[in-house]
C-alpha cells in the first residue's frame, strides 16, 4: 500500500515558505535562493493559497520582460492555477499528478488552508523507502 501525504509531512515537517502577492519577483527569487528551495507559495487573505512561484516562473518572467521583471509584483509572474493535494493523497497519486502535469511542487491543503508542501524529492525519497522495506520483508520471508 502506498504511503500517504500525511505520513510524509509528519516525517519532514509542515513548514512552508510563503510570501504575499505584492512582493517583487526579485525579492521572491532571492527567497528561493537563500532558502535553497524550488518554489514559494503565494498566500492571500486568511492564509489562502493565491498562487505558486517556482524557478520556472522566474525564468519565464525574465524571458518575457527582461530585467524589469525583477521589480514586478510576484502576482504578475506566479502560477495562479495551483494544483493542490490533501493529506489523504497517496504517493502513487502524487507521482501521477506531478508527472502528468509536469510540476515538482504541490501544496497540501487542509480545511481550505495551506498545511504543507510536497516536492518531487519528497515523493522519490518516500517511494525509495517503501521499496527498500518491501525488499527487507522479502529477504526476511525467504530466510524464514
Amino acid at each position: 500500500m502506498s504511503v500517504s501525504v500525511k505520513s510524509i509531512l509528519d516525517q519532514k515537517g509542515r513548514d512552508v515558505v510563503t510570501t504575499g502577492p505584492n512582493a517583487s519577483v526579485g525579492e521572491t527569487a532571492r527567497l528561493l535562493h537563500e532558502r535553497k528551495i524550488g518554489a514559494v507559495v503565494i498566500v492571500g487573505v486568511e492564509g489562502k493559497i493565491a498562487g505558486i512561484f517556482s524557478e520556472r516562473d522566474v525564468v519565464s518572467a525574465v524571458a518575457k520582460h527582461g530585467p524589469a521583471a525583477l521589480d514586478m509584483p510576484v502576482a504578475t509572474a506566479m502560477t495562479s492555477t495551483v494544483h493542490r493535494c490533501s493529506e489523504d493523497h497517496t504517493v502513487n497519486q502524487l507521482m501521477e499528478m506531478m508527472s502528468s502535469r509536469r510540476f515538482r511542487h504541490v501544496p497540501v491543503e487542509k480545511d481550505g488552508k495551506l498545511a504543507g508542501m510536497i516536492s518531487i524529492g519528497d515523493v522519490v525519497k518516500s517511494r525509495i523507502r517503501e521499496i527498500e522495506q518491501e525488499a527487507e520483508h522479502i529477504k526476511a520471508y525467504i530466510a524464514g
